[in-house]
């Protein structure tokens, strides 16, 4: 895409004409702003990360709860949803200006994983659960912008530039149904994943349209693409049945401790981490499952796509 705009503004500056012939357009320096909002599709979808120790994937067990009937690996982008958007833009010349934009973004829930009728404990105990997750962003997008003739009101233009996350979560709503003689216990937990720094990549062509000498509409379709690791994990919320069960052990979450509760992620596990897979507990006096249960878990850092082809509407306005 970045190719293209470079392409078509490379033609557009070939085909101008020069400063002498242009005496019947105004001189258009200064500042603007714009308003606008935007719908994003997903693209580059990449596998989802783990999900609570468990894979990304869709699995349906038999009547019997242990044999395995389909499996389907679950996939997508984390960028597809509503963004609402506020730019401050400066024009130098006719045809070059910078842009300052401040980006909110909410995003479409993702099915992460899904389990239907696995066997899970004797009595016996079945569970059917979902857990979906979704991103949201208040991110600053710089940029450079690149302005073509004015036609008839019409004024095509490309841009490029970057993307500075400065505030955002993926949040992971679990639900979880666990069917025994005893009769059914519904769970539900609520992780909230806060992200390292990091920066992505934009590139966008519109067209504006005025409306009045200081007023236009505009459109664009704009390609955004970056990547999040996650820095730490927090269990907010923990129910059964509607009862808050976050700090109390039970039949379905025996382990109650801080570190049940809170992650910090991590490049390696080594013989220093908090974690069961290389550290696991063994203590009588304690029943779960790290050797620090006062310390939060150590997990290995995943990525999670945020990518997404989106058309924006909106107005401008020139001072």
């Amino acid at each position: 895409m970045l190719a293209a705009c470079l392409t078509v503004t490379v033609s557009a500056f070939a085909q101008t004409p020069d400063a002498s012939a242009q005496g019947a357009q105004n001189d258009k320096k200064g500042m603007y702003f714009k308003v606008g909002g935007s719908y994003f599709i997903q693209t580059a979808a990449t596998e989802f990360p783990i999900v609570s120790g468990q894979l990304p994937n869709t699995d349906i067990y038999a009547a019997d709860g242990t044999t395995l009937v389909s499996r389907e690996t679950n996939h997508g982008s984390f960028g597809e949803g509503f963004r609402g958007s506020l730019t401050a833009g400066y024009r130098f010349s006719n045809c070059f200006g910078v842009e300052m934009g401040v980006n909110y973004f909410r995003g479409n829930n993702k099915t992460m994983v899904q389990t239907v009728h696995r066997l899970v404990a004797a009595g016996p105990t079945f569970v059917d659960g979902t857990a979906v997750g979704r991103i949201k962003a208040l991110d600053l997008s710089p940029a450079l912008v690149l302005f073509l003739n004015e036609t008839s009101g019409l004024e095509p233009y490309t841009k490029v530039g970057v993307i500075v996350p400065v505030y955002g979560d993926l949040t992971i709503e679990t639900n979880r149904t666990y069917t025994n003689p005893g009769g059914v216990t519904k769970a539900y937990a609520k992780d909230v994943v806060k992200p390292n720094p990091t920066i992505g990549f934009m590139a966008a062509v519109g067209t504006s349209y005025k409306l009045t000498e200081k007023l236009s509409a505009f459109a664009e379709i704009e390609y955004r693409n970056f990547t999040v690791s996650g820095k730490t994990k927090e269990t907010e919320i923990y129910t059964e049945n509607g009862v808050d069960r976050l700090h109390t052990p039970t039949a379905f979450r025996p382990d109650a401790s801080y570190s049940a509760s809170h992650v910090t992620y991590v490049d390696q596990i080594n013989s220093s981490s908090n974690s069961p897979l290389i550290n696991p507990d063994t203590s009588t006096s304690y029943t779960g499952d790290t050797t620090r249960p006062n310390d939060a878990m150590n997990e290995i850092s995943s990525f999670v796509g945020i990518s997404g082809l989106g058309l924006t509407l909106g107005l401008k306005y020139s001072l």
